[in-house]
């Protein structure tokens, strides 16, 4: 049995201020532990319902986050950054599960912590085929397109919610209790990881009720962006248009392109907003 555990940080246990999540920041060091501890629970459970092989990659930021020396020594671990399935990279058909560890709901969800969508402020929304996405169904949907079902997703209360609405009958485990955006009731990480392992395992060892998060080709994702100077700029790249006055659509029947283009996209987006002083 295969398995790949995409592990994002804001929904790790123990952590709520944005410091604590960049590299430089109050209480980074700490957070790097707390979201390896937390990988290494879903590794610990998927060994002990008889996976062969796990793969772990670090989808957060700079994807340069989760501790190497720390992980648990049966997995293999992807970091760094510009890799074309961005939070997915390392999923591929021989999979046998996957397992969202650390996530977040998507922007603007009341009480989820550090609520967003891929980027801090520069994305507004964003869709797939219509439908409202966060991170959560934009990865499932990945992991779908290639015939691979979601057995964990682990975060705050509200991304349980969300992971549970979409994709029914999945193990969860809230970690967290979401008061604000910057504020929660938390798990102690020792309780959490605990729980994170039970659930691995728990979902491993009842594979067979599992179904794969399909979504119909042609695959399109739309975004709205913070500003109209984003939006213009996006549009730019050939197979991208203006769906809007701060809004973009991209088109393909292969989901994979999906994700290599929303990383351009983010990209072109994010240095707007940096270079684009107060307004953006």
């Amino acid at each position: 049995m295969r398995v790949f555990v995409s592990v994002d940080m804001e929904g790790v246990s123990g952590l709520t201020d944005p410091e604590e999540m960049r590299a430089g920041g109050r209480g980074y060091d700490r957070g790097c532990e707390l979201m390896t501890g937390d990988a290494n629970a879903a590794v610990r459970g998927s060994f002990v319902a008889g996976a062969d092989e796990v793969v772990v990659t670090d989808a957060h930021g700079s994807t340069k986050n989760i501790r190497a020396d720390l992980i648990d020594e049966r997995c293999t671990l992807i970091r760094g950054p510009y890799r074309p399935l961005r939070m997915g990279q390392g999923i591929g058909p021989s999979h046998d599960a996957a397992m969202f560890v650390g996530y977040h709901a998507r922007a603007g969800v009341p009480h989820g912590v550090l609520n967003h969508t891929w980027m801090g402020y520069e994305i507004q929304n964003m869709y797939l085929n219509g439908e409202i996405c966060g991170e959560i169904r934009l990865i499932a949907g990945l992991a779908g397109s290639m015939g691979v079902p979601v057995a964990l997703v682990t975060g705050d209360e509200a991304a349980c919610a969300e992971a549970r609405e979409l994709l029914g009958d999945v193990e969860t485990v809230a970690v967290k209790k979401g008061i604000d955006r910057y504020s929660a009731e938390l798990l102690s990480p020792g309780r959490a990881q605990s729980l994170i392992g039970e659930a691995a395992a728990r979902a491993l060892r009842s594979l067979d009720r599992l179904r794969p998060y399909e979504v119909p080709a042609p695959y399109t994702l739309g975004i709205d962006w913070a500003s109209t100077s984003m939006a213009e700029s996006c549009a730019m790249i050939p197979g991208v248009k203006r769906a809007g006055a701060r809004s973009v659509e991209f088109t393909s029947d292969d989901y994979t392109e999906i994700m290599a283009v929303l990383g351009i996209l983010a990209t072109i987006g994010g240095s707007v907003g940096c270079t684009g002083a107060q307004y953006g």
